[in-house]
């Protein structure tokens, strides 16, 4: 039983940097159309969430940035020594963005952000080989965070504010390889938390040495997500003295790591060109403490071991007239997943991102933004070695794999005002 929790809640944890078990960065359709750099570009108001060190430059009174995106997303499972295939059957994702800044004076500007860096869902097939793994998982957050950032001179500015996050999980999972209830239905259990919160903060800053070239640092902390009193439902159990399960309850802490991104943007003539490097700290992610309210269930201490990542990304823009502003980019994206733990419900390995997009300036206040990504995650043939079956002398680990291949496409649409 303590392995069902235990899968259930780290992917509740892992979500909060990979939307639906693969990691897509969505907050900005003209960050995401250059590569997702963001935290040296003074472009928008999408700066409330790469790097609000530079809010206090924009130049319009009230900066508004607001946009959406669908995620569609594949996942394939083989195992060519059993002859076994699965793919997912996702629903589209439909990440959102809003920010907004006010310039109260010339060296100091508010401001206000709402996103959702994770939220998608994966599906597997019903009864497939890793249902005692994972069959559904359904991940939702909204970040919410006021901001404020101030111009200590005309080159240097600092920015952040508090983090407050607001979350949810729905998983469901077989409770082994085997079990049934008399009429064949396999034995299952539903996994649901809601009203999951916790409170977090940024800080940024922005240093423009010459007119054409800018520096810039964001830190996002550590975020701890108190997961209490969520509810576990039991269906097709057996009546049996041996399957003594009954529905639940349970708390427990998440850490979600720490980020650091550093970057540079240079312009010259019409073209820009940005680049930034992100650290995501997954080392502080080293077990899973679970606490179960039904105290027949023992409550369990489990090792994860992740790793840190980064993330190297590129990006260009090029203002090709008046009415349309054209970019492209690149970012390498890597997994902090080590090998022995590649559970199918974060199925991600190290991946490839391309991006694209323009805007189109309607007037002096109105652009459309748009941007599409084609994410590429390397195949891999991994294993999940740390689901047991059996008690004491009679357990026995049952590793799980196969290779995996993976690929996602997001199309984007967002809209700037400026007044």
């Amino acid at each position: 039983m303590k392995k069902i929790f235990l899968l259930v809640l780290c992917g509740l944890t892992s979500a909060a940097i990979y939307a639906g078990g693969y990691r897509v960065s969505l907050q900005g359709q003209r960050s995401l159309a250059m590569g997702h750099t963001g935290v040296a570009m003074v472009n928008n108001a999408e700066l409330a969430f790469f790097n609000p060190a530079g809010l206090v430059y924009l130049e319009n009174k009230i900066n508004v940035a607001v946009g959406a995106s669908a995620v569609f997303s594949n996942v394939i499972w083989q195992n060519e020594e059993f002859g076994q295939m699965a793919e997912t059957d996702s629903p589209v994702g439909t990440p959102f963005y809003a920010y907004f800044s006010y310039r109260a004076n010339d060296w100091l500007t508010l401001g206000l952000s709402a996103y959702t860096p994770y939220g998608s869902s994966v599906e597997w097939p019903d009864d497939w080989a890793g249902s005692h793994l994972v069959n559904n998982i359904d991940l939702q957050a909204i970040y919410i965070q006021p901001l404020a950032s101030v111009k200590i001179s005309e080159k240097l500015s600092i920015g952040g504010g508090p983090i407050y996050v607001n979350g949810s999980v729905n998983f469901n999972r077989n409770l082994n390889r085997t079990l049934t209830d008399v009429e064949g239905n396999r034995a299952n259990v539903t996994v649901d938390a809601s009203g999951v919160s916790a409170w977090g903060w940024s800080l940024g800053g922005m240093y423009s040495p010459t007119e054409n070239l800018r520096f810039g640092v964001n830190y996002r902390s550590e975020i701890i997500m108190e997961a209490e009193g969520g509810d576990a439902d039991f269906q097709n159990i057996p009546n049996s003295p041996r399957t003594p399960f009954v529905d639940t309850q349970f708390d427990a802490a998440l850490p979600l790591p720490a980020e650091l991104t550093v970057g540079a943007s240079y312009q010259f003539d019409k073209w820009t060109v940005a680049v930034d490097y992100n650290r995501n700290y997954w080392d502080v992610y080293n077990s899973l403490d679970i606490d179960f309210a039904n105290t027949t269930i023992p409550d369990s201490e489990n090792l994860r071991n992740y790793k840190n990542a980064s993330i190297y990304r590129f990006g260009l823009q090029y203002l090709a007239n008046e009415t349309f502003t054209l970019r492209a980019g690149y970012y390498f994206d890597e997994s902090p997943v080590q090998s022995g733990y590649f559970a199918p419900e974060t199925p991600r390995n190290d991946s490839n991102n391309f991006t694209g997009g323009l805007s189109i300036n309607i007037n002096d206040r109105f652009a459309i933004d748009a941007s599409f990504l084609y994410s590429r995650f390397n195949e891999i043939d991994e294993t999940y070695d740390h689901y047991t079956e059996g008690e004491g002398e009679q357990e026995v680990e049952v590793p799980f794999g196969g290779t995996f291949k993976s690929s996602a496409f997001v199309p984007g649409l967002g809209l700037t005002i400026k007044i």
